[in-house]
């Protein structure tokens, strides 16, 4: 008798291999070619604008494995038509938060972006140098977290989701603190985390503005972090 057969241990650990190795497959140029067409109706619909769509396009052509192509379209409904959608690895390591307790910029950029992890009091600097703080992915340590921002010939630009609360406590000198016109609509709620941003902005500016989910790190143009 074949021993694997008989075996549900090993022919369950065969089952995980093949799955774990579905989003590492090479893709065609006509599996390309159907997320290429999900997304131009995408953008007919409205629901993604032109610069996404190039965006997306350039990524779909670059695209190697069905891995590749799943975050491409992942917060888009595919009408029924097919669209590549491979089971993720087994046991994929949870991205690495790396905590920031300060940032600072003279002269030069700061990016935070992506997966990291906000202390409960964050101090941001800038210097005739930018910041960004992008706060859509990071991991708030308290329900209600303080960034102490002073841009001094500088800019300071915090992004928050549409689900979290913004209360801004500084002043411009010569310069700007103020929240942007919202480019998705506030979803507050009960359990809504708040951030509070105080200082000054001397000859410089502060910006909170509230966005859409961040788009996937292929999708970004120039947002290195550090």
């Amino acid at each position: 008798m074949d021993g694997q057969a008989g075996d549900p241990g090993r022919a369950a650990a065969a089952s995980g291999v093949q799955r774990q190795d579905a989003s590492a497959l090479r893709i065609s140029d006509h599996d390309r070619h159907q997320v290429a067409e999900v997304l131009r109706q995408a953008a007919g619909e409205g629901r993604i604008d032109l610069d996404e769509l190039d965006d997306r396009l350039e990524a779909t052509y670059a695209a190697k494995t069905y891995g590749d192509l799943v975050p491409i379209t992942h917060d888009l409904p595919v009408s029924g038509r097919p669209a590549p959608a491979p089971v993720p690895p087994l046991d994929a390591p949870e991205p690495v938060a790396a905590r920031h307790a300060a940032s600072v910029s003279v002269m030069s950029d700061c990016k935070r972006r992506g997966v990291w992890e906000m202390p409960e009091r964050h101090t941001a600097v800038a210097f005739m140098g930018s910041i960004t703080l992008d706060l859509r992915e990071a991991r708030l340590a308290a329900r209600e977290v303080t960034i102490d921002a002073c841009a001094i010939m500088g800019s300071i630009d915090v992004v928050v989701n549409a689900h979290t609360q913004v209360v801004l406590d500084g002043f411009g000198l010569m310069g700007e603190f103020s929240e942007q016109r919202p480019k998705v609509d506030p979803a507050l709620d009960g359990g809504s985390p708040v951030v509070r941003v105080r200082g000054l902005a001397l000859m410089g500016s502060v910006h909170v503005q509230r966005k859409g989910p961040a788009r996937p790190p292929f999708l970004r143009r120039g947002t290195a972090s550090e």
